[in-house]
């Protein structure tokens, strides 16, 4: 008895993919996974330097890629790089809402600079780049998948990352909203949930005495590899997903259902 084949659900191929905050950490990382699945990806953030270097690379390995500078925070920069988008490629297809910053110190020493310097681009950056995208996905009649990266610590506390905590959770029911009034254009509003992630920036760290009793407390015993995200990523981007929005996907080895 044979079979007819099964579809690549998880694949992007042709379709246009912009990464905010495409210059380092997750968002290089996911802006090289669209590439490689297929995707012609539009890479941004607020310097361009590290963004050439990311597109050189991706053209070596066959893929298609363009940098354009965004500071996510700024309504004009976010309308002028999605023209140079849609001028480049089209309309996204995707969006990967990766920009963030977070500032470590106790509740009591933040200040209301740290504040903004966090929520901006974290929830209003997010909701700035991914309402306007929504606004040219409708008016090209569009489909579209739009990913917010939040985090666990959107439904979970630490201390010493108060408004990092905060934007990640209002990035959540902002994921939510947006899910419900978009669902009638045809475009899905997703958040991934990264647990601890290990990456160039928190190596040391994760390796240190502090860092080995943060791992035993997750009950996987083990922190996240970068790796671990891309069927993630790709399910929600894909038709895999083409049935899921307003969901919250977590990959943290199991952190929020500890109790500790």
């Amino acid at each position: 008895m044979s079979h007819a084949p099964l579809p690549d659900l998880f694949s992007v191929d042709g379709k246009i993919a912009l990464v905010t905050g495409a210059s380092s950490g997750l968002g290089r990382h996911f802006a090289e996974l669209l590439a490689r699945a297929g995707a012609q990806v539009i890479v941004t953030a607020r310097r361009t330097d590290k963004l050439h270097q990311l597109a050189e690379s991706i053209k070596a390995t066959q893929g298609r890629a363009h940098c354009v500078e965004m500071d996510v925070t700024d309504a004009a920069s976010i309308s002028k790089a999605l023209d140079e988008t849609s001028a480049w490629a089209g309309v996204p297809d995707i969006l990967v809402n990766c920009a963030g910053q977070t500032i470590t110190k106790p509740l009591l020493e933040h200040t209301e600079g740290d504040w903004n310097k966090v929520l901006d681009p974290n929830l209003k950056g997010a909701w700035l780049v991914a309402t306007e995208t929504a606004r040219r996905m409708v008016a090209k009649g569009k489909e579209g998948s739009i990913i917010n990266i939040a985090s666990v610590l959107g439904e979970r506390v630490a201390g010493g990352v108060a408004p990092y905590a905060i934007s990640k959770a209002g990035l959540v029911q902002a994921t939510k909203a947006m899910a419900l009034e978009l669902a009638r254009y045809s475009i899905r509003v997703n958040a991934l949930l990264p647990g601890y992630v290990v990456t160039d920036l928190n190596r040391e760290f994760l390796a240190s005495d502090a860092g080995e009793k943060l791992r035993m407390r997750i009950p996987g015993r083990r922190f996240c590899e970068l790796s671990d995200l891309d069927g993630p990523l790709l399910l929600l981007a894909s038709d895999a997903g083409r049935a899921m929005s307003g969901a919250c996907v977590e990959v943290d080895r199991g952190h929020l259902v500890s109790s500790l």
